[in-house]
């Protein structure tokens, strides 16, 4: 019987086609090619014009003398490590939401539409005489249909996989906060040791050039007296040897007071090069914390950042073993459906259905024992590691108290050396004449006054840096778990509403004084 479709004709298309296919994939890729695009300097401009308006774009301006407040507010509220850390407390929640989506049944709606050149036609053959038909070819489908779907599935075996992959990222947001209670503690710490040396940069920076100014017209009159050979040689050059050395010695202080501020305004993220002033407490009060050590170290294991977030990864671990042990149950889906189809040659247009079907793949049943094992062996491991950390913190614990109690020593002795430095200053002054002796012993003693007072504003930042570092040990926060606002002024009264209760926690002798 005669083909519908002649078979020269058909042969010859279907050589045809794969070899025009081809030549037209060829020249479609080769016009997709990808080839390196380096920025241009133009867009490297605007990269960088960018990034440094965002960096400073968020920032309260400063409208007078920073406090150590502040400081402390300004750090928490825009430094650049601590808004990272707040990100990607934000995107483990986003995640989270995403995963108990994932927990919701999936409701699919499908709509499409076909068109075809030829009817859909086709004809039978005989089972013992495939040469001969039973009948003309015939068709039973439009040339043009719409199709529409609307369908409801659930699998249950889905649905307890997701629950615990929505525990797991749940305790994930967990240890994403506990993060950034430690970074936030760590900059708290850094900036009260920051700001006390930009305080004590701040104050003896005006001082050092007149000195530099006295030693270098010293300096210059030595040299002219060594020329009129009015004095000994060995004597001359001894002398300009000592003027020269405190010389040596002044700009190596402030080359080190010139870097306290630009990292004090880091920590705060403000831009380097902006100029500020600073406003910090009148004397210095030393810290004090009298907890027992006891009550210290049920502190520490109770709040430390690093063993909540040991929990959590802990209890994460459980609850991966229930997701593979979930796995292995069988997988029941439950289908609900509505359809449309626009085909004239059907006789309902619309129709219901509904099924159920159980899958089980059997060879999982026999890797329960090895997930078994291998949850047992991983549990094990945490709950040591945990251990371990927890007698790291409790070592930490005594380290920071006997670290701030040297401090405190070193202070109260270089706070002594400061006042007999500057006695001497004044004794100096008094006692000064006009001869070469004179001018040196006045500048050598106001160089020691004033190194000494810089010295006692360093070891108060480092007073104030064990202090902050023991209250990080404990896992104490600077601000309480909720703030009514997180403008300047907010952080700033919460800030100093926690350290009245840090103070609390002393029981008694914690106040600072």
């Amino acid at each position: 019987m005669n083909s519908p479709f002649p078979a020269a004709r058909t042969g010859t298309w279907l050589r045809r086609t794969p070899l025009m296919l081809a030549l037209s994939t060829v020249v479609l890729l080769s016009g997709c090619a990808i080839h390196p695009k380096p920025f241009t300097d133009a867009e490297r401009a605007h990269m960088a014009a960018t990034e440094r308006t965002e960096m400073f774009s968020q920032q309260d301006p400063v409208n007078g003398p920073i406090t150590l407040d502040e400081a402390l507010a300004r750090a928490i509220r825009f430094n650049l490590d601590q808004r990272q850390k707040m990100m990607e407390e934000a995107l483990a929640q986003r995640q989270l939401d995403l995963s108990n989506f994932d927990l919701l049944p999936k409701l699919t709606a499908a709509a499409g539409y076909t068109a075809r050149n030829h009817e859909l036609a086709s004809r039978s053959v005989l089972l013992n005489n495939p040469s001969e038909t039973t009948v003309p070819p015939s068709y039973s489908t439009d040339k043009d249909m719409h199709t529409a779907d609307l369908s409801f599935s659930w699998n249950l075996l889905d649905f307890g996989v997701s629950y615990y992959e929505a525990k797991e990222q749940a305790d994930r947001v967990l240890v994403v906060q506990q993060r950034r209670r430690k970074v936030v503690q760590l900059l708290m710490q850094q900036v009260r040791e920051a700001y006390w040396e930009a305080a004590g940069a701040e104050r003896i920076h005006d001082r050092i050039g007149p000195l530099l100014g006295a030693a270098q017209s010293a300096l210059d009159d030595s040299k002219r007296e060594q020329q009129a050979q009015l004095a000994s040689p060995l004597d001359t050059l001894n002398y300009q040897h000592e003027l020269l050395d405190l010389m040596r010695q002044l700009e190596l202080v402030r080359d080190q007071l010139e870097e306290a501020k630009p990292r004090l305004a880091s920590l705060m993220n403000l831009d380097p090069g902006k100029e500020f002033t600073l406003a910090p407490p009148a004397g210095f009060d030393e810290p004090q914390f009298d907890m027992p050590v006891a009550q210290m170290e049920t502190t520490a294991l109770e709040r430390r950042p690093e063993l909540l977030e040991a929990g959590y990864n802990e209890r994460i671990g459980v609850n991966e073993t229930h997701e593979a042990m979930a796995k292995l149950l069988p997988g029941i889906q439950v289908e609900l459906g509505e359809h449309y189809d626009s085909n004239s040659f059907l006789a309902f247009h619309t129709w219901r259905d509904a099924g159920l079907s159980v899958s089980w793949n059997l060879l999982n049943v026999l890797n329960v024992k090895n997930i078994r094992g291998e949850a047992k062996a991983q549990l094990d491991v945490a709950r040591v590691q945990r251990e371990a950390l927890a007698m790291a913190v409790l070592t930490q614990v005594h380290v920071a108290r006997t670290d701030l109690a040297a401090k405190r020593r070193q202070f109260e002795l270089l706070k002594q050396m400061n006042d007999v430095d500057q006695q001497i200053l004044e004794h100096t002054r008094n006692a000064a004449n006009a001869n070469a002796v004179g001018k040196l012993n006045e500048i050598r003693a106001a160089a020691g006054a004033m190194m000494a007072e810089l010295r006692l504003y360093q070891s108060y930042g480092e007073l104030e840096s064990a202090y902050g570092q023991l209250l990080a040990t404990l896992g104490l926060d600077p601000v309480p778990d909720a703030v009514k606002s997180h403008d300047l002024a907010a952080l700033e009264q919460a800030i100093d509403q926690e350290q009245k209760h840090w103070d609390t926690l002393a029981q008694g002798g914690g106040n600072k004084s």
